[in-house]
């Protein structure tokens, strides 16, 4: 098994658990590959709408970062392949920004992810999984639930057409990431629309699929991103499934395990 998506101590608003403890209960559910993709640091520009302003890594830490991963390689090339990469946010408007950090880093990763967490309302910025909240003040800042899914999967697209330089992710994080409050604020009728809409995109530009289970541990979501259905239609395109399980701490390793189909992942 392969985990393509899992945080560690340099995220601001994660858990301390080390990197070793990460590695070691990977082994112990079986995996043979783990990918670290810590949170970038965002575009120095940008200013980062959640109150903590701890949405990425600290950009001093990212030389630590690495280098402490190449040591974990080291140490456990005979039980689990490690490898070193991150969760690169896509943020419309910052485009220079973000080639010019994967110029700099890119070269350094083995594997990365590009996600979309920031939309711009007519007002403000926003973290649209922060906090059902905030999710609630970019849903009428945008204008409805429907326009803020439209702008999302919008968002999405353009990301997959983002010039962001040779090392960009090819690999789309969390794409229903939207549907993080779904029990609180329904998702609107054309959604899956968008979605499958949004999975021809993917499949003709030759990207792959984050299959990340931290949703089905989120109290107002319960499902994966995105859910079984999409995943297996996703599948039947020939787009790679990935399983990450965006764990920020050591113990949710195999968190949506259960939920994942197995037989749809590209290991």
């Amino acid at each position: 098994m392969r985990d393509g998506h899992v945080h560690s101590p340099y995220c601001p608003h994660g858990t301390t658990d080390s990197l070793k403890s990460y590695i070691e209960k990977a082994i112990q559910s079986g995996y043979h590959s783990l990918t670290f993709t810590e949170h970038a640091p965002l575009p120095p520009s940008f200013s980062d709408p959640v109150p903590e302003k701890d949405s990425g890594m600290n950009l001093k830490e990212i030389d630590d970062y690495f280098t402490d991963i190449e040591k974990m390689k080291e140490n456990y090339k005979n039980d689990i392949v490690v490898q070193k990469g991150l969760e690169v946010d896509y943020i419309e408007g910052f485009e220079e920004e973000i080639k010019h950090f994967l110029d700099i880093y890119g070269p350094h990763m083995d594997d990365s992810i590009l996600s979309v967490h920031f939309l711009k309302g007519k007002n403000n910025w926003y973290c649209i999984d922060y906090s059902p909240e905030m999710y609630r003040a970019s849903m009428e800042d945008i204008g409805s639930n429907d326009h803020l899914y439209q702008t999302y999967f919008q968002t999405l697209k353009k990301s997959i057409l983002s010039d962001l330089g040779e090392f960009k992710p090819k690999r789309i994080g969390h794409m229903t990431l939207v549907k993080k409050f779904r029990h609180l604020f329904p998702a609107p009728e054309q959604w899956n629309e968008y979605a499958v809409d949004f999975l021809e995109f993917v499949k003709s530009n030759d990207f792959s699929l984050d299959y990340n289970g931290a949703g089905t541990k989120k109290p107002h979501c319960k499902e994966t991103y995105p859910p079984l259905n999409l995943a297996r239609r996703a599948s039947s395109m020939g787009i790679p499934l990935i399983y990450g399980s965006d764990a920020h701490k050591s113990s949710a390793i195999t968190q949506g395990l259960d939920d994942i189909d197995e037989k749809l992942l590209t290991f």
